[in-house]
């Protein structure tokens, strides 16, 4: 047995509530005629608010989601590293091989820069005695200079890189160092709660 009241403030009872009062405020009643059940008035919602509960759905997700992300970059952070030393040394370990490989280039750029020189100065002489610069001089000189350009991007791509693990393991150290002072503050409110300390 349902109740509800009409448009005009008048009550009713029955069975089946009409289809325009299905969203009214209404109650649900037992045999005995006591309220089992309350439903308000369910509000209609404009387009707007839909739009803006969607939105403010999503982004709550989404800050769950980086709040989610968080939680396992700390908990990967201090599964994988015991102290802060390690994370100093997983940095420097991981520059230093970005180091080499900037070094590399730097050797590669200089030699080809060299031979350049070199092979430049044979052209001059060559065209100052009049005579035709040999093919293989000008295909080996074009080569030396794209080696110049292929090792001034891959030296460039590493200073980058360098500086995004700097960066990157910065952070981790600054983090690791928070991690433990809370670790480190539970451990003694647990200690105090229990009369330990």
């Amino acid at each position: 047995m349902y109740k509800w009241v009409d448009d005009e403030g008048q009550m009713h009872f029955g069975d089946k509530i009409p289809a325009k009062y299905q969203i009214k405020a209404h109650d649900e009643l037992s045999e005995s005629g006591a309220v089992i059940k309350h439903q308000d008035e369910k509000k209609i919602l404009t387009i707007e608010e839909k739009a803006a509960i969607a939105t403010a759905e999503r982004e709550k997700q989404r800050l769950a989601l980086i709040e989610k992300k968080k939680r396992q970059r700390d908990r990967v952070l201090l599964d994988t590293y015991t102290t802060e030393r390690d994370l100093y040394l997983a940095r420097d370990s991981r520059l230093e091989a970005v180091g080499s490989q900037i070094q590399l280039a730097e050797s590669i750029i200089t030699d080809s820069n060299n031979k350049i020189a070199t092979m430049e100065k044979q052209v001059v002489s060559i065209e100052e005695s009049k005579r035709k610069v040999p093919d293989s001089l000008h295909k080996s000189l074009a080569n030396e200079k794209h080696q110049v350009k292929v090792q001034t991007k891959i030296m460039e791509k590493n200073i980058v890189r360098r500086d995004e693990i700097a960066t990157q393991f910065n952070g981790y150290i600054a983090r690791f160092k928070e991690l433990k002072a809370e670790q480190k503050a539970k451990r003694d409110r647990i200690m105090r709660e229990r009369g330990l300390k």
